[in-house]
């Protein structure tokens, strides 16, 4: 994962706590608590956010808010994963 130059690293550490994040090194996509991953899924699949990320970040992201999903919220996983 790279560090994003549009992205406050501890925007989402003042904002969220330390908590784990889907993008652990721009502390973005909080994956803590079920509200916490619905968002995600739902922020991190727009276009505006999804765009900035490599291929690679991408699936990565959506592996841990996958896992995460399964976890706390569902062993189904997302809806349309």
């Amino acid at each position: 994962m790279k560090k994003r130059n549009d992205v406050s690293k501890n925007k989402g550490l003042e904002e969220y706590g330390d908590v784990e994040f889907a993008d652990n090194v721009n502390n973005k996509y909080p994956i803590d608590t079920p509200e916490h991953i619905r968002a995600a899924w739902s922020y991190f699949h727009m276009p505006r956010d999804y765009e900035k990320y490599s291929e690679q970040d991408r699936k990565t992201i959506t592996n841990k808010i996958i896992k995460a999903w399964k976890e706390k919220i569902s062993p189904e996983g997302p809806p349309s994963a």
